[in-house]
């Protein structure tokens, strides 16, 4: 297997998690499954349709219609196999395989957008995070939720440390791109799991203290 097939199925795996989380995280809402299987399908494919929109370029799912395939038929599980993936170890899984995908995508994108050249320095990491958490933001939007960068879930700050890290790097030693890159995407998802495993979150001295009148 090759690095393009490599990329191709792990995107595929990422799909899946995108899908079968945004699905769980509605499922307190009493939702409908037309309902479920559209915002799966949104967050697993909205931050990618983002950016290739941004760039101009065919969207990635209209020249391979199994991205949309399987996040439809991982969102009309997750509805109804929901009572077993909310189970602890199976949830905890798609967290982690969720965390994978958003590091996957990043790393992914910071690398199509430098070989396009596109407003380098900054494009590359602002659409690598908005690759990775696109989807999940169109989602909470729909569907009336406090977004994920409304909360203290480290999610989007690992994401967006590794692009940058990756840039840094693809300028620094561009003939190891493959090590930089695969090193970064571990960064992104080790970090995201040590958040998912240990229940970490932003720390309060980067939170901007609101004050409430009494």
């Amino acid at each position: 297997m090759d690095i393009s097939q490599f990329s191709y199925w792990s995107g595929m795996v990422g799909i899946t998690a995108f899908a079968v989380t945004a699905v769980l995280a509605l499922a307190t809402r009493g939702i409908d499954l037309f309902s479920a299987v559209v915002l799966g399908i949104i967050t697993a494919v909205g931050g990618g349709t983002v950016r290739d929109l941004v760039l101009d370029v065919p969207v990635f799912w209209a020249a391979d219609l199994n991205y949309i395939w399987i996040a439809m038929a991982a969102s009309f599980i997750a509805f109804w196999a929901d009572p077993l993936l909310t189970r602890k170890e199976i949830h905890s899984l798609f967290l982690y395989l969720d965390g994978f995908g958003a590091a996957l995508f990043a790393i992914l994108t910071v690398g199509k957008v430098w070989d396009m050249g596109f407003g380098l320095p900054l494009a590359p990491i602002i659409l690598g995070i908005v690759t990775a958490i696109g989807g999940g933001l169109i989602r909470d939007v729909l569907a009336g939720r406090p977004t994920l960068l409304m909360n203290r879930e480290l999610y989007a700050t690992p994401v967006m440390f590794g692009s940058m890290l990756y840039m840094v790097l693809l300028y620094l030693m561009p003939e190891h791109r493959f090590i930089c890159a695969i090193s970064c995407g571990l960064f992104i998802f080790v970090i995201r799991a040590a958040a998912i495993h240990w229940h970490l979150s932003v720390p309060n001295w980067l939170m901007i203290k609101v004050k409430t009148e009494r």
